[in-house]
């Protein structure tokens, strides 16, 4: 128990590092160098640039509401004059963060389902036989059913199909040419749940006519969330009616970055647009399109429609965001990385001193300090008994020393001295003291015997 209780008083005890200066100018120039270096990391990176000292949040919820608007105007030889408002060129209407917008496309009127010619353009539906086209099997990347039938006019397999199948080239320069000018709306409504903070990238005014007049501004308007088609595409840093006409995939970045410890106004939207297609509008994988469909009803009854191969531009709507507070644990872990990289300055200067100097020997001889617990437990030891032989010696000097006072004291009481003076009394006194002490002895008593007898 004892030991045990030993045990937890030195748990408070405190024990601190020995320290030893090293007078060396090289080494104390690079540790200070290190320790400056760190300090101009903690403070410039790590709490300024990084803000280090705040609890970071970056689920960050979102909504976005899109819409377009624009009227364009078409003629071709095939439909006639066309109007297109943004009902007919949106896809979808409703919205989302992704958007089409229509600026090229190949339409093929009135096709009604029965027979006809398949393409030429098809591999799988050319033909020189009836065997080339075996009945009841789909062509591979075409428009019908195979009906047994090779059609030696067009070289290409009969098939069941919607008739005439599409038909025509794309149009190298962009029917829709006016949809630079048309606008996007982009809406967007962000909340950081952890920090409980909302905003959205429109001004809060209360001007109803605010958003028919404004148009978005890096500098002057960054809360206008109206953006020109047109300028958009140009600040991808392509042209838009390079891009119209063969279509393409745009990004529009959103960046959230909050530093909630200001006021709310410094909270603003960054955006930044790209493309995210090929880069070359001749790579055969540029380029957006797709396909679809208007269905209408003859008087009576037959169905018929209109085939839209269209051509446009894609934009896909990203929010990121991001947000920060101070909190003082990331603060501490902050400061504590710094100290413990402080401590990595100390360790390698010491590795240079023990290692890779010339005097290393000496610094390490300085530095360390070998305990021999044996060795220092013997002498432990040898000291003790030492100790008890020198305590016993003294003792036994002492009671030999006793000893011979106790002997040598009658011879002493007999001795008397000779020419021993006696006491010396002021002169002024008047009276003188016999300087010799007499010789002799005290006088006897005499004793005086009573006997009872009578």
């Amino acid at each position: 128990m004892a030991g045990w209780g030993a045990f937890f008083v030195s748990l408070l005890n405190y024990k601190t590092e020995k320290y030893v200066i090293a007078e060396n100018r090289k080494i104390g120039i690079l540790f200070r160098l290190y320790q400056l270096a760190v300090l101009g990391y903690i403070i410039g990176w790590v709490f300024l640039m990084r803000k280090g000292y705040q609890e970071r949040e970056e689920g960050i919820q979102t909504s976005v509401i899109t819409k377009l608007k624009g009227v364009a105007l078409t003629n071709s030889s095939e439909t006639g004059v066309q109007l297109w408002n943004s009902e007919d060129y949106v896809i979808p209407p409703s919205g989302e963060q992704v958007i089409f917008v229509v600026t090229n496309y190949i339409e093929t009127p009135n096709q009604t389902l029965g027979f006809c010619p398949e393409s030429n353009k098809v591999p799988d539906g050319r033909c020189q036989s009836d065997d080339d086209c075996p009945d009841g099997e789909s062509v591979i990347a075409g428009h019908g059913i195979k009906t047994g039938v090779c059609l030696n006019s067009t070289g290409t397999c009969e098939i069941h199909a919607w008739c005439p199948v599409e038909y025509g080239e794309r149009p190298t320069e962009p029917l829709l040419s006016a949809a630079e000018n048309f606008t996007i709306y982009i809406k967007n409504f962000i909340r950081f749940p952890k920090f409980k903070f909302s905003k959205s990238n429109i001004l809060e005014t209360s001007d109803d006519s605010y958003l028919k007049r404004c148009s978005y501004d890096r500098v002057h308007n960054p809360y206008c969330p109206i953006f020109r088609l047109g300028e958009l595409v140009g600040w991808t840093g392509y042209d838009f009616q390079d891009m119209a006409a063969k279509g393409g995939s745009v990004g529009v970045l959103i960046e959230w970055d909050c530093d909630l410890d200001k006021d709310s106004s410094h909270c603003n939207p960054e955006y930044s647009f790209t493309r995210l297609d090929m880069n070359l509008n001749t790579s055969v994988t540029s380029g957006y399109n797709f396909r679809y469909a208007r269905y209408y009803k003859h008087q009576s009854g037959e169905s018929y429609r209109d085939l839209y191969k269209v051509f446009g531009i894609r934009f896909d709507i990203m929010i990121n965001g991001k947000a920060g507070r101070f909190s003082i644990i990331p603060t501490i872990i902050a400061i504590g990385s710094g100290v413990a990289l402080l401590g990595l300055g100390a360790f390698v200067c010491d590795m240079i001193l023990l290692y890779m100097m010339n005097t290393s020997s000496f610094y390490r001889e300085s530095k360390f300090e070998v305990i021999d617990f044996n060795k220092k437990t013997k002498t432990k030891e040898g000291k003790t008994r030492h100790h008890e032989r020198k305590s016993r010696k003294k003792a036994a000097e002492k009671e030999n020393s006793v000893k011979n006072a106790d002997e040598t004291s009658p011879a002493a009481e007999n001795q008397q001295p000779v020419d021993t003076r006696g006491p010396t009394i002021p002169r002024n006194t008047g009276q003188r003291y016999s300087g010799m002490v007499s010789l002799q002895g005290p006088e006897p008593r005499h004793h005086i015997t009573i006997s009872s007898e009578a």
